[in-house]
């Protein structure tokens, strides 16, 4: 595979796609590894996953965790899966709701007076209407700053001074780090307590995900673990597993695995994290395309996407070195959450084999093998947007 700098790599966002295009190649085979393959054949180092249909569960894994050693990916491995962590943050600011200590529609001002913007509201914050600029682009400005902010530590209030410091966004939809850094201050604020107790007390420990945390500012994945890989100039990998991702805090922080993560959104899907009014309030989307809500859009922190069997909803992760897709049907029995130890890789525009086998595998596992394996679904990876210059 053809290697990417790294300046270009990161450089662009990707942009809304109605993936009614040129069709990826066909899902092959009947289980979950032959489509892990076909990921494998067409670049990715390594990818595992688990999918589930109704009682049937199928965990699989191809490739390599270590280019170097020649260490094989296995399944269940932990695996940084960035923004989906916005998903387990708006979970909880939702059942403060719910327990009407927040309202959502109150000016974030009203919890954290320091930070007012007119007419900006929770609500706003947790579905990316608020216009307020990431910060990403700031910290991570040079190549050279990927290194150097590998041990270093950033506080959530640091982070929402750059975000608040840039000029607003004008798109009326916009996807924002700040959006959650800000909202992981009000969850603090309500609570007093870190956002990392919150998660861990009101969701982590009643499912029981044994193998999902929030590092704080260590810097090593805890358990068997995967390389996380960023193509370099000279084509070698950069192995970006361990990292301070305090830069990343309330709104991609998380490790978690790919069992765990169908543990989480099937609970969250099937009315076990939230009352029914305020699992509404998550599911009431921004459509990405404007007047056709068939494609799908962003909710609370969890979004739907169109697939040829209908709508999915869950929520994608992209942090450095790491990828996951976390998609599930609306009643939460059929699942297929993806990892993969490479990112930034391919330049904007340029044709991506790795994403079209990775559509094709979320197809046949969400659709069934015969469903039409054109991309009907809009966004590949949302949250390579919120990570660039």
């Amino acid at each position: 595979m053809k290697r990417t700098p790294i300046r270009a790599a990161l450089g662009t966002a990707v942009a809304l796609v109605l993936l009614t295009g040129a069709a990826p190649a066909a899902a092959t085979g009947t289980t979950l590894r032959p489509q892990l393959e076909a990921i494998t054949a067409a670049g990715m180092p390594g990818v595992f996953a688990e999918a589930v249909d109704g009682r049937h569960r199928q965990s699989a894994a191809a490739g390599l965790a270590d280019v170097t050693t020649g260490a094989s990916v296995r399944p269940g491995m932990r695996h940084r899966v960035g923004s989906i962590t916005k998903t387990f943050t708006a979970t909880v600011l939702l059942q403060l709701a719910g327990e009407g200590r927040l309202r959502l529609d109150a000016p974030i001002g009203h919890y954290l007076p320091a930070y007012a913007r007119p007419g900006v509201t929770v609500r706003m914050l947790l579905n990316h209407t608020s216009g307020i600029a990431d910060y990403d682009h700031v910290i991570f400005a040079t190549d050279a700053s990927l290194e150097e902010n590998r041990r270093r530590t950033f506080t959530p209030a640091e982070l929402a001074a750059i975000g608040l410091g840039q000029p607003p966004t004008t798109e009326p939809w916009s996807y924002s780090n700040t959006n959650y850094v800000l909202a992981g201050m009000i969850l603090e604020k309500i609570t007093g307590h870190p956002v990392a107790h919150e998660i861990t007390k009101r969701i982590i420990r009643p499912l029981g995900l044994r193998h999902t945390y929030l590092p704080g500012t260590g810097t090593r994945i805890h358990g068997p673990h995967a390389a996380a890989y960023i193509p370099w100039y000279d084509g070698a990998l950069v192995d970006f597993a361990d990292y301070n991702m305090s830069w990343a805090w309330a709104a991609g922080e998380l490790v978690s695995t790919t069992g765990d993560l169908n543990t989480f959104y099937r609970a969250l899907l099937t009315g076990r994290l939230l009352r029914p009014a305020q699992l509404a309030q998550m599911q009431t989307t921004v459509p990405w395309v404007p007047g056709a809500p068939e494609y799908g859009g962003y909710g609370l922190g969890l979004y739907s996407n169109a697939l040829p069997c209908g709508l999915v909803w869950g929520h994608d992760g992209l942090v450095l070195g790491h990828a996951t897709i976390s998609w599930h049907s609306p009643d939460g029995r059929r699942q297929v959450t993806v990892a993969q130890n490479m990112t930034h890789y391919v330049a904007p525009g340029q044709p991506d084999p790795i994403a079209d086998a990775t559509f094709a595998m979320l197809t046949a596992q969400l659709c069934g093998e015969q469903a039409p394996a054109t991309r009907s679904a809009v966004r590949p990876h949302l949250a390579e947007a919120a990570f660039r210059r």
